[in-house]
């Protein structure tokens, strides 16, 4: 497997800094961070609550124009809690449009490595498929994000040491 262009590597300079975006905007009562530990690795963090119909909670940055055209998928580096996470990326750094997700069960309590492929990205807007959405421009990807949803409420834990594009089958 080729390892292609890093979307994000929090050991590195400059690294992205995500912001929350969590069900607060509708009322919700979740909260999350995502902060950088000492050792170079994003920790996405906080607590899930389903209080005043809420449910979710989201981190996202912009990135720079980044091109995986070349690339079968995303490969992520990350240690779970035991929660389901999704990925997602978009082709522009508004924060209305279409979202495109892929779904992901990181190792509880050890690293891993999870082979996200394209055609498994889903397109999204405000958590409805949009009809006729395009596919996702994988040669200008312009914003990534993690969120915890579909209702698992209580405290959560993920850490993420890299996110960058893969050529050929993953190795896990």
């Amino acid at each position: 497997m080729a390892h292609l262009s890093y979307l994000a590597d929090w050991s590195r300079p400059d690294p992205p800094r995500l912001q929350p975006v969590d069900d607060r905007v509708m009322g919700g009562r979740s909260a999350s961070r995502f902060r950088i530990a000492p050792e170079g690795i994003g920790v996405f963090e906080g607590v899930v609550s389903l209080e005043n119909n809420g449910g979710f909670a989201s981190v996202r940055s912009g990135i720079d124009n980044v091109d995986l055209g070349s690339a079968a998928g995303v490969l992520i580096r990350v240690r779970g809690d035991g929660s389901h996470y999704r990925l997602s990326l978009r082709n522009d750094r508004r924060l209305s449009g279409i979202n495109y997700f892929h779904d992901f069960e990181p190792p509880v309590e050890e690293w891993g490595e999870i082979g996200l492929p394209f055609p498994g990205f889903r397109p999204s807007v405000r958590g409805r498929v949009p009809p006729n959405a395009p596919p996702l421009d994988r040669t200008r990807l312009r914003q990534i994000g993690l969120m915890i949803a579909d209702r698992q409420a209580g405290p959560f834990r993920l850490e993420v040491a890299w996110i960058r594009g893969w050529s050929g089958a993953p190795s896990g």
